[in-house]
């Protein structure tokens, strides 16, 4: 298979070399005016990171460490869409309460039993993210309280709908070399109970 491929030659490093630096003509930092698709990862271009319901937590949170996200799409033996998990969930408040209803350790705890799941997930249009622009982003994220946002698009010939890309408020911030400070919001019934009785 790789008998047509042919390594190159490799000569030894000049002493006192440097690094090429970005060209500031070549790479323009995103502005909160520009358009938003400048900084969704498009997953028709990188790959979506994807586990499976059944994986352990620890072995879920090697995979984001490995590929270098902070989340990683639940999907089922077909590629649908289970659910997501993320890094806070991994390593919050939820693997404790976990235990401390069930039992077990946390290596006895599976993707499925911490993740948000499919029908608990929102999501933005394609559609209107096209219209929108980066601080539209910004807002929308810091208003929902989430470090993610899903991109869906309609499928044009049934009313099939599609994972279609992520915005991170980490990468964005990254990015634009700005903070996104988010405030984050009740997402359980009992986180919610909890912030009314303060």
């Amino acid at each position: 298979m790789l008998s047509e491929f042919h390594p190159l030659p490799r000569h030894r490093l000049d002493a006192g070399a440097g690094l090429v630096r970005p060209d500031r003509h070549a790479y323009q930092q995103p502005r909160l005016t520009d358009p938003a698709l400048v900084v969704m990862t498009d997953l028709r271009v990188v790959p979506p990171a994807t586990v499976g319901p059944a994986v352990p937590l620890d072995q879920a949170h090697q995979q984001m460490m490995r590929r270098g996200v902070r989340l990683l799409f639940v999907v089922d033996g077909d590629e649908r869409l289970l659910g997501l998990i993320t890094a806070s969930d991994i390593l919050g408040e939820k693997p404790l309460q976990y235990i401390e209803q069930r039992g077990g350790t946390r290596r006895d705890i599976p993707v499925h039993d911490i993740m948000t799941p499919h029908d608990a997930l929102e999501a933005l249009t394609l559609a209107d993210v096209l219209a929108a622009r980066v601080g539209d982003i910004v807002a929308t994220l810091q208003a929902c309280g989430r470090q993610h946002a899903l991109v869906v698009e309609q499928e044009e010939r049934s009313s099939w709908q599609q994972v279609r890309g992520l915005f991170s408020s980490t990468q964005i911030a990254r990015q634009l070399g700005m903070e996104i400070p988010l405030a984050r919001k009740a997402q359980t019934f009992a986180e919610l109970e909890a912030e009314l009785g303060k």
